[in-house]
This record gives structure tokens, C-alpha cells and sequence, in this order.
């Protein structure tokens, strides 16, 4: 049996490459070779390499206008 292509390890790290910038960078850099590094199934190192690298960025940008926001409400 096939593992999960979603699993709470591939979330962790989709939520760090888009909240970490050197995360993201090295990730951007090496695709593969960071999803290996994370744990990361095959399956799912592999899919990773074939991100859309332009939706990854802005939702990046986007979830960091969103951390900011909240953080000057404070």
C-alpha cells in the first residue's frame, strides 16, 4: 500500500518553507534534497519538485502581510 501523499510531515513542511525564508531559499535551491532532508517520502520529494514556484512565493509574501498584521493588533 501507497503512503498518503498528504501527511502531517509534508504539512510541517509546506508551513515552513512558507513562514521561514532560509527554509524556503534552501528548499527553492534543492527542492528534492530539502524534502529528503525533511523526511519526506519518495512520492512526495518528488512531487515537490514540481511546486509552482510563483504561487509558493506569493503565498509566502502573503502569509507574512497576514503574521505582521496580527502581530501589530497586539
Amino acid at each position: 500500500m501507497k503512503p498518503p501523499m498528504n501527511s502531517p510531515a509534508l504539512e510541517r513542511f509546506l508551513a515552513k518553507i512558507y513562514v521561514d525564508p532560509e527554509t524556503r531559499t534552501r528548499f527553492l535551491s534543492a527542492p528534492y534534497d530539502e524534502a529528503v532532508r525533511a523526511g519526506l517520502q519518495e512520492e512526495q520529494c518528488r512531487a515537490l519538485e514540481k511546486i509552482d514556484r510563483v504561487g509558493l512565493e506569493m503565498a509566502a509574501r502573503s502569509f507574512g502581510r497576514k503574521r505582521e498584521r496580527k502581530r501589530m493588533r497586539r
